[in-house]
């Protein structure tokens, strides 16, 4: 098969379209053929050489796919060859094949192609895990989304939506923002102009994809018994947590992070997968929760794909690699 392989840790160039051995399905796992794979900033980071896939993953680049069933390995049960698919990954999507355990195949969600279907698994994963499953979410509260032009922020967007909560976010431009609003969200913050802590008040969820930078002001956004939950360290990995105010707020701060998580068992990407098809598809079905796609290029050409998300611009939702 073809496979976007990483030359050297460096830029955008260093990925390349080549020739690579097939994959074989191990016990429990299916072989996909793969028709997408989706862009995630993980993606970034593992390219420069900072974030490697976990202990025997594929190193190819790729957190999530769609595509179709080709074989089963040993013990699989539930799905057949030719089945229509998608699923969260370690690793290995940004390829014409990949191996994934069957515990994290989704099904097409009713109403969404094949190609358009490898946006979801990740962020999908991500929100209702740490928003729903995590910080409990509930109808009424408001929950402040940073990013919220991103692939998981238009996600989120919509999953609070969908819950009954309130949604505020922040992004960097006007036009961001407009388009966010257009999704749903009840504040919109130009993080470049606005102080979020002044605009929103009082959050009880915030997801959080910055870190350091924004872990003080997260804390004095927070409502009474608010969960700050940290998913991503664009802003730093460390910063100073004033304890006296968490406390006053009967606050909780939390970090988590999907990859890493084992296969089956509790707080696994299993459970996850589980818990995303019960209660998310059919938000996704009955068109309450829908994929946002900014492009669709050819899998060949991913490094261009990585420089449009690298330059931080105008890519709003997911760019999409089709095989």
């Amino acid at each position: 098969m073809y496979a976007i392989t990483i030359r050297e840790p460096g830029g955008p160039d260093v990925l390349e379209w080549t020739e690579v051995p097939d994959p074989v399905p191990g016990p429990g796992e299916v072989l996909l053929d793969v028709a997408a794979s989706a862009l995630n900033r993980a993606d970034l980071l593992q390219r420069q050489g900072f974030y490697p896939p976990p202990p025997g993953a594929s190193e190819i680049l790729g957190m999530e796919c769609s595509g179709t069933v080709a074989a089963l390995g040993e013990g699989v049960t539930g799905w057949r060859v030719g089945d229509e698919v998608c699923a969260l990954l370690a690793g290995g999507g940004y390829a014409q094949k990949v191996a994934v355990p069957a515990a994290q195949l989704l099904p097409l969600p009713d109403g969404v192609d094949l190609v358009t279907a490898a946006a979801l698994p990740e962020v999908a994963c991500t929100v209702w895990s740490n928003v729903v499953m995590h910080a409990k979410l509930s109808a009424g509260e408001l929950l402040l989304v940073h990013g919220g032009a991103g692939g998981i922020g238009t996600h989120a967007i919509q999953v609070g939506k969908a819950l009954g909560a309130r949604v505020a976010v922040t992004a960097g431009s006007a036009e961001r923002l407009a388009r966010c609003a257009e999704l749903g969200a009840d504040i919109t913050v130009n993080y470049r102009e606005q102080d979020f802590v002044a605009e929103v008040e009082a959050a009880d969820v915030v997801l959080d994809n910055m870190g350091a930078k924004y872990l003080d002001r997260n804390v004095d956004v927070l409502a009474l018994g608010g969960r700050l939950v940290v998913i991503g360290l664009q802003g730093g990995v460390s910063g100073e947590l004033n304890l006296g105010k968490l406390m006053a707020k009967l606050g909780t701060v939390s970090g988590t992070r999907l990859r890493s998580r084992p296969v089956d068992g509790p707080g696994s990407k299993g459970e996850i997968v589980a818990a995303v098809r019960e209660g998310l598809w059919p938000l996704v079905a009955a068109g309450k929760v829908k994929p946002i796609v900014h492009d669709v290029v050819p899998m060949s050409e991913a490094a261009a794909a990585h420089r449009a998300l690298e330059s931080g611009g105008d890519v709003f939702g997911k760019l999409l690699l089709k095989a």
